[in-house]
Order: structure tokens, then sequence, then C-alpha cells
């Protein structure tokens, strides 16, 4: 799926759903570069995903810690599945879920570059700045549509609401933007020093700037 020439009714090519059986922290890597997809009806909306968070099992930080809620079921599994869920009581945040199931382990999908149904998008955020469109876990959710009602969707099925699609353009991609960077996580308490947050280093595109870099 080429970004130049991807239109309203190209076909999908999801990443397959095996993209999702490791452990989140080698997953999180992996979609960088990949295309986040809505698709609302006949609109279709996302961009390329330029910052994740992995979040582990035995994470002090990650919603399974304290083990099988409600709330956090679809993290349980199977894997390639939506994990929805609300912060502040007003913003949604969307992970894939990883690992077998049993193993309950998520990546957050912080930021995208908006690059698809961004008119569409704009009016969902109420801005036109396209950098702060997505950039940000619950502003790229407001700009998508994405909602509670998401949590499990398939994240690999072509017809799915919401798919992480394949970027055919990634190596260019990643080299234009690159190298990836990790770096502490950011916007939470709980083992915020861990090394599990993954970008694109020269994006614009990102929620936060890079302060501190682990390892790029």
């Amino acid at each position: 799926m080429d970004q130049a020439n991807f239109s309203q009714d190209s076909p999908l090519d999801p990443l397959p759903a095996e993209t999702y059986r490791p452990s989140a922290q080698l997953v999180a890597p992996r979609l960088l570069g990949h295309y986040l997809l809505r698709r609302d009806g006949a609109m279709l909306t996302g961009g390329i995903i330029v910052e994740t968070e992995a979040y582990l099992t035995g994470d002090p930080a990650c919603h399974a810690f304290r083990g099988r809620t409600p709330r956090t079921e679809v993290m349980w599994g199977p894997f390639g599945r939506a994990y929805v869920y609300l912060i502040y009581g007003f913003y949604n945040c969307v992970n894939a879920v990883c690992s077998p199931s049993g193993v309950a382990e998520a990546v957050l999908i912080r930021a995208i570059e908006p690059s698809i149904g961004t008119e569409q998008m704009c009016q969902e955020r109420g801005s036109e700045r396209l950098l702060d469109l997505a950039s940000g876990p619950g502003k790229l959710c407001t700009a998508l549509k994405i909602d509670r009602t998401l949590n499990g969707v398939n994240l690999y099925e072509g017809n799915s609401p919401l798919v992480i699609a394949k970027n055919h353009g990634r190596a260019a991609y990643l080299r234009k933007y690159g190298p990836i960077a990790l770096t502490p996580r950011i916007g939470i308490n709980l083992a915020a020093d861990l090394p599990l947050r993954f970008c694109l280093s020269k994006s614009p595109f990102l929620s936060r700037k890079i302060r501190t870099v682990v390892r790029d």
C-alpha cells in the first residue's frame, strides 16, 4: 500500500495475525512504519505509526498486572485484537494485543502521521494542525473515531473497522524518519523508567520530543 497512490477504495493488506504472537516488546518496534486504518462506513482514515509503547506481563504499569478483570479481558487473548480503554473518563487509547492466550501483553499506539482522510480527521479533532492531529494516544483515537465499541475487534482482517496494514514502502519510510529510538515510557507513574517506548526518531509527529535515548 503506497501512501503516494493510496485511495479510499484501495484494498487493505493487513499485517498477518502471527505478527502479534511474540511479546509486546518485540511487536512494538515492528509496527512502526505501518498503517493504522479506521474504516467507518465508506470513510477511511488513518496514517503511519511512528510511536508505540510495550506493556508486558509482570509489568506494574500493565493493566493486567493485578489479574483478569472485565476491563482487561481482551488483553488475555487471542492476540491480534484491539484493546481500547478510557482514560480520565474522556479519552480513549488503542492497543494491539500480543502474546499467546493467557499472557496479557499489549502495544499502545501513541502517535501516527496523518495521511489518509486527513480532512475528516481534522473535523473530528476540531483542528487543522497536522503535526498535532494524532500526536498522542487520545488525540489519534479522537481523530479516527476509535472508542470502546471497537474493543476486541481483529486488527488483521481486511473488513475490520480497525486494521493495522502493511506499508509496502516501509523500508524507505524508516530510512527517512529513523533510526528507531528506544526510550523510557512517558505519561505513567509505575515503572516509568523501563525502556519500552519505541519512536521513529526523526518523525515530527511524535507525542513528545525524545529526551532520553536508551538505544537507537
